[in-house]
């Protein structure tokens, strides 16, 4: 009996995907798209112009703009080595500091203005040392940063920490043994080889603090000028002109977008460069 012959066929493309999940995808996609589209429905382009561009409009966007720019940097500062010792190193508690740090992740935001403000206001853990020195916090503009820096850090350690674990130590030993000292290999590999991952951190905590409103408000008030960032202008502006508030939402959305774009392109650029910026030539010298 001769067997079966069968035609060859191209092969199709697989994506590995069932053809219900793309409809699932699509329902999810809606729920937030459709909102925004409501959003842009509503918006008088009669009234946008003058409506964004008023003083407290602009003093609110600039305002927003500087102070997630340095809870960012803040972040950056102190979420980088907490995310290397949560995630290279080993001693006994480190699942509760991982725990406590990413705790701000689950709290209402004002539960944590709450919490900073018994901690650095006038009555509170360290503000009464800092009133003696004459340095107030709460409600200024260092309490917007702050507030801000408590709800955005925990979005830059878990980026960098899943980016340092899917790279593995391997970087990092093969610099050690080429005689590279630890802080030489943190600058020469570890930083450039997570790049990626800082990068996508620090653009999910810039856009966590430009969207920042419950920590602030409990926190640093809506001071016109010295707290009142652009979340807290659309609340107000929401009471009193509803048309406004739309279009300072609008803004803000773009703002965000725009940022948002701009960053994880950036990070794809060196995601694709990184390679051949890591890893040491054979028999190169890391030091």
């Amino acid at each position: 009996m001769t067997p079966p012959t069968f035609k060859a066929r191209r092969p199709a493309t697989y994506t590995g995907i069932p053809g219900w999940i793309y409809a699932v995808a699509a329902a999810g996609a809606l729920l937030v798209v459709l909102p925004l589209v409501g959003m842009v429905a509503r918006v008088n382009w009669a009234r946008f112009i003058p409506l964004v561009t008023s003083e407290s409009s602009l003093a609110a966007l600039g305002l927003s703009l500087r102070t997630s720019a340095a809870s960012t940097v803040l972040c950056i500062v102190l979420g980088v080595p907490l995310a290397l010792v949560l995630a290279r190193g080993s001693f006994r508690g480190q699942r509760v500091l991982r725990s406590l740090v990413l705790l701000p992740l689950v709290l209402p935001p004002v539960v944590g203005g709450i919490a900073l403000l018994y901690t650095f206001g006038r009555q509170g853990l360290l503000g009464r040392t800092l009133e003696v020195a004459g340095i107030q916090i709460a409600f200024s503009t260092t309490a917007v940063v702050l507030a801000q820096t408590f709800v955005a850090l925990p979005f830059l350690v878990v980026s960098l920490e899943g980016a340092l674990r899917t790279a593995g130590p391997k970087y990092e030993a093969v610099a050690a043994t080429l005689g590279a000292s630890p802080s030489t290999v943190l600058r020469r590999v570890t930083l450039p080889l997570v790049l990626p991952g800082l990068a996508s951190g620090a653009v999910l905590s810039f856009a966590r603090s430009l969207g920042e409103f419950g920590a602030t408000l409990t926190f640093a008030g809506s001071l016109q000028g010295v707290t009142r960032t652009l979340p807290l202008e659309i609340y107000l502006q929401r009471e009193t002109d509803a048309e406004a508030a739309v279009a300072l939402s609008l803004v803000l959305v773009a703002v965000a977008v725009a940022v948002v774009a701009l960053a994880y392109r950036g990070s794809g650029m060196v995601g694709r460069e990184i390679t051949t910026t890591t890893a040491p030539a054979r028999g190169g010298d890391v030091r």
